[in-house]
């Protein structure tokens, strides 16, 4: 399917260095960004589908590096059936998992751990609820693991690991299963600040210095965060990515957010949501994220942006998360919300006011055009000018 979109009035990069892309259209074909900024007179002929964006903002799809998915669109923590691809009607095109530590009676053991790992990648990769992209088997730490499990979970296809909800008797003791995933050339994460609802170990500073996690979990509390004293020692003596999500406390999330200016690392500051947990299903869980960090800041909001899309993909290694050709097409249209002060996106977000969804796409297939159900009214809505393709953009009937 080719597609070019018209008309946008600015388009977000995703890299905060460089955060706008100079031009108005984005081309999109084979599930790949092909052009951004213009496309010409053939491109639009050859097309099957072209909108006009009416001057709305383009920015890459939400990347969420902490979803707690179990199996199937369902959260067994809440009873909550389709949350996902509610999720992506508020923005989020990827999920990543947190790992699969909600699934009933899940369990503890090493071949467990092991075969709950492989059994949920190999069912997400096989689902893509609204068309979301889901990264699943996150492989909980847990004693026992050797190199040779590791080595043998990364043959099958797992990358990811994750500390902080093993059986150990000390946090130390993640630091040479953290080790152990390294090797095997997998993304470590590590849960940070006090105990959540699984009664997790309390992980400080001195821990996450020992572990060298590539990232460490919700910083600013998942949903308590770890002493204020730790944060300078996290950024000074680790290299982990510091994530900052929804559910945790805002203050911290705030104080992350100026230190890593400060000290010039940005690019390790991450916005995810970790939810859906006690504080609840959040579809607009991502873009209220980017909207407090930007309004409670002296930050821009394409930076906000940034942290929520390129600066994951970078950490992640995913080829989404940004607006340059080759890239997956995983994008959304947004707008100032109808009757907001502010009149286009960025603007709205940098007063406080989450913005309006008016279409998302994701591998380059639009999942919805107009609307979206899960936030508000928006100023404009794009036009669909050209459509070759006669159905709708109903998910269902797209994702073959």
């Amino acid at each position: 399917m080719k597609t070019a979109i018209i008309n946008i009035g600015t388009i977000v990069s995703g890299d905060w260095r460089a955060p706008f892309v100079p031009g108005d259209a984005i081309l999109m074909s084979g599930g790949l960004l092909e052009k951004v900024g213009s496309v010409d007179k053939a491109d639009l002929e050859a097309c099957d589908l072209v909108i006009d964006a009416k001057g709305v903002t383009a920015v890459p799809g939400f990347i969420d590096s902490h979803v707690h998915i179990a199996f199937g669109d369902y959260s067994p923590r809440l009873t909550a059936v389709g949350f996902l691809k509610d999720y992506m009607f508020g923005g989020t095109t990827t999920a990543i998992s947190a790992c699969e530590v909600h699934v009933p009676g899940r369990p503890s053991d090493v071949e467990g751990v092991k075969a709950l790992a492989v059994a949920a990648k190999k069912c997400w990769d096989n689902e893509r609820p609204g068309g979301m992209r889901v990264h699943a088997g996150n492989v909980i730490l847990e004693p026992g693991l050797t190199d040779a499990d590791f080595q043998e979970l990364a043959a099958k296809g797992i990358w990811l690991a994750k500390a902080g909800f093993g059986s150990v008797t000390s946090p130390f003791d993640y630091v040479p299963l953290i080790a152990a995933a390294k090797r095997a050339g997998m993304i470590t994460n590590v849960h940070t600040g006090g105990a959540s609802l699984s009664l997790a170990n309390s992980i400080y500073g001195k821990h996450l210095v020992a572990m060298q996690a590539d990232v460490a979990f919700h910083v600013n509390g998942g949903p308590i965060a770890m002493p204020d004293e730790d944060f300078e020692l996290v950024l000074k003596e680790t290299k982990s990515a510091l994530q900052i999500v929804q559910a945790g406390n805002i203050r911290t999330a705030l104080k992350t957010l100026n230190m890593v200016v400060t000290n010039d690392c940005f690019d390790r500051f991450l916005i995810g949501t970790d939810t859906p947990t006690g504080i609840g299903v959040m579809p607009e869980g991502m873009i209220k994220s980017i909207t407090e960090m930007s309004c409670l800041s002296d930050h821009p909001a394409e930076w906000m942006i940034a942290a929520a899309t390129g600066n994951v993909a970078e950490v992640y290694r995913l080829n989404s998360g940004f607006l340059r050709p080759g890239r997956d097409a995983d994008l959304l249209l947004i707008d100032a919300a109808f009757g907001a002060p502010n009149k286009t996106a960025l603007a709205s977000i940098k007063a406080g006011d989450v913005t309006a969804g008016v279409a998302c796409f994701t591998a380059g297939i639009p999942r919805y055009i107009g609307r979206s159900r899960c936030t508000p009214p928006p100023m404009r809505i794009p036009e669909v000018v050209k459509n070759l393709r006669p159905q709708t953009f109903d998910p269902p009937a797209l994702l073959n």
